[in-house]
């Protein structure tokens, strides 16, 4: 134990924490720049996204399978997709523009990711919290009838989210074919993970090949916990749980691999 008190344990905690913190103000500002309205970009990007496709939905008088607000239900799902697609996107090939920061010690694979995973998390949920109150304001959507479920489905997007990315990041340094494999995937992904139905509007045969992917079993949580009893939701937490936790551990052991070969330029 040092001459202040602290433990080894804390110490590593507090360093850890400034450099993710460090490594995100540069991240901010490399992506957003410092004129016009700069960061924010982060969270109205997102949100110009999901109006978007709210608002063509609406104009089109399209249809969703039921009575569900049409405003509520785009909300929810595309913005569950922007959560957790977006985390592996920026993780893919983040490490070689970086490479420059590994000299510095403290600087690891894992704080670059996690300092990309944050600024994804927070852009994420900024805007979906935002287009909840706007829109409530202005009578387009109620409150959601089960905040905790709500805020249960999006941590567990969040979660599936970074496994992933933690995965396809340490994978994308070994190879340039991850990032060009991911994108259309991430692209064929879309309209099978819950955000443009219900799991209960499906076939049953359907239903069961849909609920293999863990992000249905969160879209899935989030809109019972919004629309509460005028939808039948259809998940499985325990099983969503357990692919997240087999993402995480695999994804940390690739970068603990990465970590070894890197070399910093």
């Amino acid at each position: 134990m040092a001459m202040d008190g602290s433990t080894p344990l804390r110490r590593s905690l507090v360093i850890q924490s400034r450099v993710i913190a460090a490594l995100l103000m540069r991240e901010v500002l490399t992506r957003y720049g410092r004129h016009n309205i700069g960061f924010l970009w982060l969270f109205v990007e997102p949100m110009i996204f999901t109006l978007g496709v709210t608002a063509f939905w609406s104009l089109a008088k399209g249809t969703h399978g039921s009575g569900l607000p049409i405003v509520a239900f785009a909300v929810t799902g595309y913005s569950a997709v922007l959560l957790w697609r977006n985390m592996p996107s920026r993780c893919c090939n983040a490490i070689e523009p970086n490479l420059s920061l590994m000299y510095h010690r403290h600087v690891k694979i894992i704080d670059i990711f996690a300092a990309r995973l944050l600024l994804e998390i927070l852009g994420a949920t900024t805007s979906f919290v935002t287009l909840l109150l706007v829109f409530g304001a202005i009578g387009w959507m109620h409150a959601p009838e089960d905040i905790f479920k709500v805020v249960l489905g999006w941590v567990m997007l969040a979660w599936f989210g970074a496994a992933l990315a933690l995965l396809i990041g340490a994978l994308s340094t070994r190879s340039e074919l991850v990032e060009k494999i991911w994108h259309p995937m991430s692209y064929l992904l879309f309209p099978m993970s819950g955000a443009v139905f219900m799991v209960d509007w499906l076939p049953p045969i359907a239903q069961k090949a849909v609920l293999l992917l863990p992000m249905v079993h969160g879209v899935e949580i989030l809109r019972e916990g919004y629309f509460g009893s005028i939808v039948r939701a259809h998940y499985d937490l325990p099983y969503m749980a357990l692919c997240c936790l087999l993402l995480t551990l695999v994804g940390l052991a690739l970068e603990r691999a990465c970590s070894r070969e890197v070399i910093p330029e």
